[in-house]
């Protein structure tokens, strides 16, 4: 990898592990809703220009039914649990447990028929599975299990949301994609957000996170991911998604002193190799075919959509490639 993949990459990796920090801060003032509403509106306000000029929002008018699918399920419900569950439960085991989301990828491939399940693919699962178990089990008390619980669909939708990209949005821009769903996710919100604006002034740090959130995770953190794809390709990019959970869990014990015990390193532990094993064939396969070209492995930079060619083990590859578009 170059230097400026490498740069790339540790970027993203913290950039896409801050996000359960800043939403821990903010909900402390706004409420879930609100903080969805700003989220993808001020993201949609700033990554708009990167698209719009280029005309890359055309190809959607045709596919606006798996786009609505693929906003519901990657933004609309996954992202008001999320932030729902950080009001109860700490920044970092919300990082932990969304690590969690291979695993949930490997299930769907499974269920829908694009990949098969192997002894090992099946250790995986089983393993990850454990490891969810223990950290929950160890770190979130009877008043919040709800709140713990809600993660199983968080991660269902963000893998969820891939695959319907995958199967229904593979030939449309990946940056078009992101700036329709957070637009329309901002507009579903929108009358929610007006009911339950603040009534009262927002704290310096609140309104700091906020803005780390729409500027950071959101507008650099895609223009980042896209360049980083055009540079190390799709499935060495899912990469990032092992790192993202350390990142939030550094933060979250530096700054805001939350524990971190022997229990939760062997869940964490748990659900990584998990997720390792239970993808671990797939990544073999499109690593493969990444040497094969960029067309052939299906990269795509801001503003050129995906090769036509290969359809099917580029679905897998952006299945992975986009797991985790801005939250994390």
């Amino acid at each position: 990898m170059t230097r400026r993949g490498w740069l790339l990459f540790v970027a993203m990796g913290v950039i896409w592990g801050l996000p359960y920090l800043l939403i821990r801060v903010s909900v402390r003032e706004v409420s879930p809703a609100f903080l969805v509403f700003v989220r993808t509106a001020g993201g949609a306000l700033l990554l708009s220009p990167f698209v719009v000029r280029r005309g890359l929002l055309a190809p959607l008018l045709a596919r606006w039914k798996p786009l609505v699918a693929y906003t519901v399920a990657e933004l609309c419900v996954p992202w008001w649990l999320l932030f729902t569950a950080e009001k109860k439960v700490s920044s970092s085991l919300a990082g932990l447990l969304v690590a969690a989301v291979p695993i949930a990828g490997a299930v769907i491939a499974r269920v829908t028929g694009s990949d098969r399940l192997d002894r090992r693919r099946a250790a995986g699962l089983v393993l990850g599975l454990v490891g969810v178990a223990a950290l929950v089990g160890f770190n979130v008390g009877r008043s919040d299990l709800v709140a713990a619980s809600s993660f199983v669909l968080v991660v269902t939708g963000y893998a969820l949301g891939p695959w319907i990209l995958s199967r229904h949005l593979s030939e449309v821009p990946g940056p078009s994609v992101v700036v329709a769903s957070l637009v329309l996710c901002a507009i579903v919100y929108a009358p929610v957000a007006v009911l339950q604006r603040p009534t009262a002034a927002l704290s310096a740090s609140v309104l700091a996170s906020m803005a780390g959130l729409v500027a950071v995770c959101t507008a650099v953190a895609f223009i980042a991911f896209f360049a980083l794809i055009a540079e190390v390709g799709p499935m060495r990019a899912t990469v990032i998604t092992y790192l993202n959970p350390a990142v939030a869990v550094v933060l979250g014990v530096a700054v805001l002193g939350e524990k971190f015990g022997p229990m939760t390193a062997v869940g964490f532990a748990a659900v990584l190799g998990g997720s390792v094993l239970a993808t671990r064939s797939l990544r073999s396969e499109q690593l493969g075919s990444e040497q094969l070209g960029p067309e052939q492995a299906g990269s795509e930079q801001l503003g050129q959509g995906p090769a036509v060619a290969g359809r099917a083990s580029t679905g897998r590859a952006r299945l992975r490639a986009l797991l985790d578009l801005v939250v994390r």
